[in-house]
This record gives C-alpha cells, structure tokens and sequence, in this order.
C-alpha cells in the first residue's frame, strides 16, 4: 500500500528539485469534515503546494455551481441541495461551514483561479442507494448521503443520511474514538481538540496529514470499509484518474481522512469500472446552492451533521489568536445584553480559571468543556439556566448562511424571495417574534403569505399563544424561525404552480376533493385567511357535499366551531362568507337535532369528549345568531331533561346534563331557583352518586362563582356531600377533586370559608330571603355609577330628615 507519506514526499521533492515531477503528483490532504483545526491546515497545505487543480469530496454534478462560491453575496453556512427531479422529496444536502475543510479548499481554488472539481459518488447514484446501508426498496421518503463517511474515518455525520427526524444508522467504527482509545484518553472528542482543532499549522503544513493517513491505514486493516464506501472510494479514484489525464501535474484531494488509504493505493482501473458497475440506474437530479443554519449543523438526526458545538468550531476558526479571552467578551456580551451582571473583572478571572482548568487536566488550551466550566462558576454564579443561554446562542448559534440570486432555483422558490424582500421579513434562523396589526395593507399581505405558506406545508411562521383563534380580531402574533429544509419543501410544493398564491391554491383545491368534513372547516378557514378566492368555491362545493351527508354528530360538532370562527375572521378581512354562512347555518339545525341522541349511553371519557364538543358548539351558535340559537336552546333543554330512568345506558349522563343547565341558566333562559330545584333533585338519595357528582362536574366547571351568590345552591350541594355514604363518597373523590380543582383559588379559598363556619341550610321557599336596602347607602354609590355609565348624574335624594322637616 502506499502511503500518503510518500505521496506527499513525492510531491515535496519534486518542487524542492525545481523541476515538475515526471509522473503527476497527487497530495491527499485528509480531513475531518466541518474541524476548524482541518480547515487550518488544509489551508496552510494549499497555500505551500500551490496545486494545478483541486479535487473535493462532493457530488460532481456541483462542478457548474462551484464557481457561484466565489460571490460575496454567498455566505456561509451553505449547502448543496440535490433532488431527484420527479420526486423533490429524495433529497440530499452537502453542508458547508466556514470551518468546514472543503469550503477552505474551493475558496482557494476559486480565488487563485485554479480548476476545481467534486469527486465522490455522483448525487444521483447516491439517491438511488437510498440510506447508508442499502437501497431504498419501498419507495419511501429517501435522503441522499451527504457525506456518511464522517470525515474523520467513517463515523455517521447523518448529513441526509437518512429520513428527515429519523435516527441514522451508526457506522461500523469510529475512527476519533479508537484513535483516542490508542493514545490513553477516553474522551475522543477533547483528545481531537487537543490534537487537532486547537493546533495551529507549524512546520511542515503536510506533516499532519501524513501521520493522519498513516493512522487511518492502520485503523482500516483492522476495520475494513463497507461497501458502499468502497464503491464511493472507485468513483473518486476515476475522478484523480481523470484529473490527471487533462494534463494537471499537481493534483490536491481533499477528503474524509477514512478514504486517504484507498485513495493512496491505485488499484487496476478494471478493479473499479466492476465496483461500479453494480450501481443502480441514476435518475435525473438537480442541484443548487441552500442557506444553511448553524443550529442545523448541530443536530444528529434528519439533515443535522452532527457537529455539537458549530458556533464554538466558528469562533476557534475565526479568532485563532486569543481564542478563549474572545470567546469570554463574547459570553460578557451577551449575559449584559439579557441584564446579567458581568464585568470586565469576571471576564478576567473567567480567562484565569478556563487556563488553571486545562493545566489541571493536561490540556494543551482549553477546550469548550473548561470555557463553559469557567463561565458557570465566574459569570453564570453557578446557574444552569444563564449557561443554557450560553450554550444555544453562542455554542449553537442561529447563523443563517446567505446565497445569491444567480445561484438556479425553482420558480415558486424565486417568487417567495421577491415576497420576502417586498414585504420586509427577512429569513432569520433565530427565533424571532412578528406582531401583525391587520388593520395595516402590509401587516394584511404579511398575514396572506404566512397563512399561504402553512398550507403549503411550510411552517416558517407559526401563531403565538392560539393568535388566530383569540377575540382580539385586529392583531396576529407569529413565532418566525427559518429552517433550511424548507427548500426541499419549495421544490416539493412547485407541484401546486410557480407562485406561492398558484401554489397554495393548487394545492387548497386537491386537499379538498379527498378531505373529511371536519379538514375540510379547517380548509376553508386557511383560504380565507391566506386570501384564496379561486379555491374557496371548490372547498366550499365540497365542504356542503360533505355537511350533507355526514350524520356522525361528532364530526359536525367539530366542524361547526371553525365554520363561525372562519365567519369572524372573513368579517375583519372584508372577504365575502355568504357561502359559509349558509353551510353553518345548516350544520348548526342538524346538529341541534342530532346532539340529544348522540349524548345518550356514553361512558364516562365519551361525555368527557362530548362535554368539550358542547361548550365549543354553544359558543358558535351564540357568535352565529338568529333563529339557530333558539332551536340550539330547545336542544339543551331537551339534553337536560334526558335522565338514566332506566339505567345508565337509557339516558344522558349526569356531565352532559348538568352542563346544559348550566349554559340555559348563563344565558338567562333559566332561573336560579329553577336550577336549584333541579340540583336538588338530582342530589337525592334516588339518584346514583356517581351521576350526581358527573352533574355537579357539569354544571360547576362553568365558574364557582355562583355558588358564592347564591347559598341555596351552596347549601344543597353542602347537604348531599355530608349525607353520602362513605363507600360512594370514595368513589366520588375523583370527580369532585377535578371539579373544585378547575375553580379559582379565591373562589375555593372563599367557598371553604363559608362551609367551616357550619352546616348550610337552604331557606324557607327555595330562596334566599331579601334583605333590607338601605337607599342612603344606595345613593352615595350612583355618582360613581353614573361617571363610569357616562350618564349625567341625578340630583341627590332630600334625606328623610328633612322631608319630614320640610312636611312639619
């Protein structure tokens, strides 16, 4: 086998000679993917071969975008995206960081004008695999690879290696950690600092890879290469083969150090036309440049590569001079910026203990481990929360690659950038809160494109604490955070039309053919507020096919509730709901009908559900108005006179029964003592307890407040408690736990008050009996009625004394 020693020898005798070698020179220059301490080297390597050309580990079919890196306008981090053209959804990225060794590499090359290629296995090929570890059989959502070599000798990175949030598969080996294993220390990830990120190119710049390669070729006769990578090592090796057939003498690899064995040894060129051979049927891909995230970098499932601490590797990468006293004003800065105490004296002596600490544990610098150490005990005053902080936005970090417009992307993509720019919401990885005011044409057309792009599936603004819903109609809040997936998705929705308004239409009209009634509401609701007049007749022509014929009480009752909040939101927008009212109006008579026989014989999580169904129904009906709400309050009165006579399964339950009295008597068309009169019937010893305490459930959950007001209530509830059999009021503790639980405390704490003081009995005549007014207390209490009314104030009333006097 030979060596990259001896490669890179070759190379380094050659131009000590002054001459160009005979044969042309290849430096393998083997790295671990996305390590500050590669990108160093790599670019101290290149800078004193000075190559004719530049191979890089990535998917070939990115030749023709290599030179779109050059830009100012494109910033990492970035990735490749590659998709198979049919089915946007087998995807693959390659990221890049501005640590990441490979981006080093083409920027050199781009910069001093030298010709640069990819040569791993090309994208297509690598999508038709499927996930690392064999081919996609099933047709299923498949991810291209990326890079599943790791870099550093083959450990999983999970750069699209497999579905996105799913768990990649581990590789057979760890090259970081067998060589940590070998050196003495059982942490790999501080023995890599040590040895490799935390250095800085002296000497020889090729010296570290050459011992780098010498160790990777021991590690893989111990651990031989899968066969995936060694197919993906055949197609680089054709790619050197063809780089130095165009005549280049000084050829730079840079790769994932796992491959530099493989690379280094040249087998027959037979040897890998038959590796490749076996590959399946390419199909057609496209490519383009992605902003990618930091935060994304940092994950180990899905597109995440797998790198811990991005934002660290940023800064070692970035700040090589003084890395921790940078990183420490850094923290300072921002524990100040969220009013934490930190002064320069804590910088200081934070610097002082992340030096004492790598001193300690034999440590050449300190690594992230005594950095974070130090600023929990000095800056964070041992706090877990303020280093929590710390470690999201400074060890993560939210930094939002950029790429230019030249850079090829699909029409619907293109469109939503102009949106973007014209509405001012600039794409933020951080998450960041968007207040709207609709009463603003710019907060509207905000609004419209949020709303059009979560039924796009594409989810970059999210409503903050149910903002659509609440009865504030005028104002939206919305959490934006930006997620580099969501270009696959924007290839994936191009499907729908080329404009984000064509493709949420598009896509609004096929959801509604095959949708249930209730996603249907839910349907309709969402074009309205994204402001699709073309597909809200189609939804709607489906959505009153649908109300027709469904007869699940359950399904309307769910259905209803966003109808009439889809009627609200159409009234703040001006949008015509005349359709929609005449759908609501109809489902609200069915379900008025429908709802006493679908409450009878349920168990008790069926009246639970139910019960839930009820309050949000009532509160449509009382928002839809006319004539619906009087047959709604026959239904309720009917639900309410439905009692188990004949068992349990004959009747409603005592939740759904003591609910509907309790809505009739909020909405006035019930009288106190008319409830009373039914509470005490259902609290006497002919009822079953457990159906007494469902309908005190029932009828309290409302609000405790009119027990307080009214102690005839009080009293009779007070009076069945104290008469239940010890047995039944075991069973009863349950329910009535959750029912004064819902409370509120002051109400609990005043309710408990009452009923210490001693038994409480219900007054002669069912009612409370009335006290005396005293009109001079009455009177001093109008003026301020009257200011807070904005009436004008009456004259005061003549006391009596003087009526009597003014009569004498």
């Amino acid at each position: 086998m030979v060596s990259a020693r001896a490669v890179s020898a070759e190379t380094a005798s050659a131009r000590a000679a002054g001459a160009e070698a005979a044969v042309p020179a290849v430096t393998l220059l083997g790295v671990r993917h996305h390590g500050p301490g590669s990108a160093r080297a790599v670019a101290a390597a290149l800078a004193a071969l000075q190559p004719d050309a530049v191979l890089i580990e990535g998917p070939p079919e990115a030749d023709g975008l290599a030179a779109a890196a050059a830009g100012k306008e494109m910033v990492p981090p970035v990735a490749l995206l590659a998709h198979v053209a049919d089915d946007p959804a087998r995807a693959a990225f390659w990221p890049f960081a501005e640590f990441s060794p490979e981006w080093v590499a083409l920027r050199y090359a781009l910069d001093a004008g030298v010709p640069v290629r990819f040569i791993d296995l090309p994208a297509a090929q690598s999508l038709a695999l499927g996930p690392r570890g064999g081919r996609d059989e099933e047709g299923g959502t498949v991810t291209g690879e990326g890079d599943t070599s790791g870099g550093d000798g083959g450990s999983e990175e999970g750069e699209g290696s497999g579905v996105p949030g799913g768990t990649p598969r581990p590789a057979p080996v760890d090259p970081i950690a067998e060589l940590a294993a070998a050196a003495g220390h059982t942490d790999p990830e501080a023995w890599w600092e040590d040895a490799v990120e935390h250095r800085t190119p002296d000497g020889d710049p090729l010296a570290p890879f050459a011992a780098l390669a010498e160790a990777m070729a021991a590690l893989r006769e111990h651990h031989p290469a899968e066969r995936r990578d060694l197919v993906r090592e055949a197609a680089m090796r054709q790619q050197v083969r063809a780089a130095r057939r165009a005549g280049h003498r000084r050829i730079a690899v840079v790769c994932g150090a796992w491959h530099v064995p493989a690379l280094a040894a040249m087998p027959t060129v037979a040897h890998d036309r038959a590796l490749l051979a076996e590959l399946p049927k390419k199909p057609k891909v496209e490519l383009t440049w992605v902003p990618w995230t930091h935060r994304r970098l940092s994950q180990h499932t899905g597109y995440g590569a797998g790198i811990d601490s991005p934002g660290w590797y940023h800064h070692l990468f970035t700040a090589p001079g003084q890395p921790v006293a940078r990183w420490m004003t850094r923290v300072a800065e921002l524990l100040r910026a969220e009013d934490h105490p930190v002064s320069s004296a804590h910088v200081i002596e934070a610097v002082r203990l992340a030096d004492a600490l790598a001193a300690v544990r034999g440590r050449p610098l300190p690594g992230l481990t005594e950095t974070l150490d130090a600023v929990r005990a000095v800056m964070c005053d041992g706090s877990d929360v303020a280093l929590a902080l710390v470690r999201d936005r400074l060890v993560v970090g939210d930094a939002l690659g950029e790429v230019p417009d030249s850079v090829p992307a699909v029409p619907l993509q293109r469109d939503l950038g102009r949106l973007q720019r014209t509405l001012r919401l600039k794409p933020e990885a951080a998450a960041r809160e968007l207040v709207l005011d609709l009463r603003k044409d710019l907060d509207v057309e905000r609004s419209r494109l949020l709303h059009r792009l979560r039924l796009l599936g594409l989810h970059w603004g999210r409503p903050v604490r149910d903002s659509v819903n609440s009865t504030g109609t005028f104002r939206e809040t919305w959490q934006l955070v930006w997620e580099p997936e969501f270009s696959v998705q924007l290839v994936e929705a191009g499907q729908w039309g080329t404009t984000v308004r064509s493709a949420a239409t598009g896509k609004a009209v096929a959801e509604a053919a095959k949708a249930e009634l209730t996603a249907l509401t839910a349907l309709a609701e969402q074009c309205l507020l994204a402001d699709l007049p073309d597909a809200l007749p189609e939804v709607m022509r489906a959505l009153a096919d649908r109300a027709a014929l469904d007869t699940d009480a359950g399904h309307l009752a769910a259905a209803l509730p966003a109808l009439v909040r889809t009627l609200r939101y159409g009234d703040v927008r001006a949008t015509d709901t005349s359709a929609l009212a005449a759908v609501a109006h109809g489902l609200a008579e069915r379900l008025s009908v429908a709802l006493p026989a679908a409450c009878t014989g349920l168990d008790a999580d069926g009246a639970n559900a139910r019960r839930a169904e009820l309050d949000a129904v009532h509160q449509a009906i009382a928002l839809l108005g006319g004539a619906t709400v009087e047959r709604w309050a026959g239904t309720l009165a009917a639900l309410a006179a439905r009692e188990p006579h004949g068992g349990p399964a004959t009747g409603v339950p005592g939740l759904l029964r003591g609910r509907a009295v309790r809505l009739l008597l909020d909405d006035g068309r019930l009288d106190a003592g008319e409830a009373g009169r039914r509470l005490g019937l259902v609290l006497s010893t002919a009822s079953e307890p457990a159906d007494a305490g469902g309908w005190v459930e029932g009828f309290v959950s409302g609000g405790g407040a009119l027990l307080l007001h009214d102690p005839v209530l009080l009293g009779l509830l007070d009076g069945w408690l104290c008469g239940v059999s010890p047995e039944a009021f075991t069973d009863l503790l349950p329910v009535l736990r959750r029912t004064f639980s819902s409370l509120e405390a002051g109400v609990r704490h005043t309710i408990g008050s009452r009923v210490a003081t001693g038994p409480l009995t219900a007054p002669a005549g069912g009612s409370a009996p009335d006290a005396p007014l005293d009109e001079e207390r009455a009177d001093a209490a109008v003026p301020v009625l009257a200011l807070l009314l904005g009436v004008s104030v009456p004259q005061p009333r003549i006391p009596r004394q003087t009526d009597r006097r003014a009569t004498a």
